[in-house]
């Protein structure tokens, strides 16, 4: 089996692990052990819903998880999308904001694969995500992106990133919304655009 198969059933196990239904919650596919690949969970999460999302991966796959974190965090006045002058307005207005991370210890050359998570803002990712991938250097390794969002498709945040980075490998992105406590989907719930 090759890479490119064990990142698809990867990731195919993601989406049957996030969207099973009728109680009982189906393990992900693993990927077999013979073709193992080093994978990374990297996200960003300003409410906690793209957290949920990096845990449960955490939980079903042999992976390391690591959060992208604001040197600044998000307060709930800096989210208000509705603010044409909070925080997150300011920056996903300003396509050369970047905003200040925390710095991480790790070694990414060791990752085959990372799964980067964010919340759709604004149809793309917060400007935290375009902080991270200029402050790490990720090319030779597959970028899986997963996404949670309010109401905007995975697609175009995902083509965005392409074109501002044409050096890196990014696959098809996940779009994997209510994640309960239980790891099932959660019924539909009013959601706001910045998480």
């Amino acid at each position: 089996m090759n890479k490119a198969l064990c990142l698809l059933i990867a990731a195919a196990g993601i989406a049957l692990s996030l969207s099973s239904c009728g109680g009982q919650k189906k393990q992900a596919e693993q990927v077999p052990e013979e073709d193992s690949i080093v994978v990374l969970v990297a996200y960003f999460s300003a409410t906690g819903t793209t957290r949920k999302v990096a845990k449960l991966m955490e939980e079903n796959f042999a992976c390391d998880v690591v959060e992208i974190k604001p040197a600044q965090p998000y307060t709930e006045a800096d989210l208000d999308w509705k603010d044409k002058q909070s925080r997150s307005t300011l920056e996903m207005n300003d396509s050369t904001a970047r905003p200040a991370i925390e710095p991480m210890d790790i070694d990414l050359s060791k990752y085959e694969l990372i799964y980067l998570g964010y919340p759709i803002w604004w149809g793309v990712a917060p400007r935290v995500i375009n902080t991270f991938l200029e402050t790490y250097d990720l090319k030779g390794i597959e970028i899986i992106p997963f996404c949670t969002s309010g109401g905007s498709p995975v697609e175009p945040s995902v083509e965005a990133l392409r074109k501002q980075y044409p050096d890196y490998h990014f696959q098809d992105g996940l779009l994997l919304n209510n994640v309960g406590e239980d790891g099932l989907i959660a019924p539909e719930e009013d959601t706001v655009e910045a998480e």
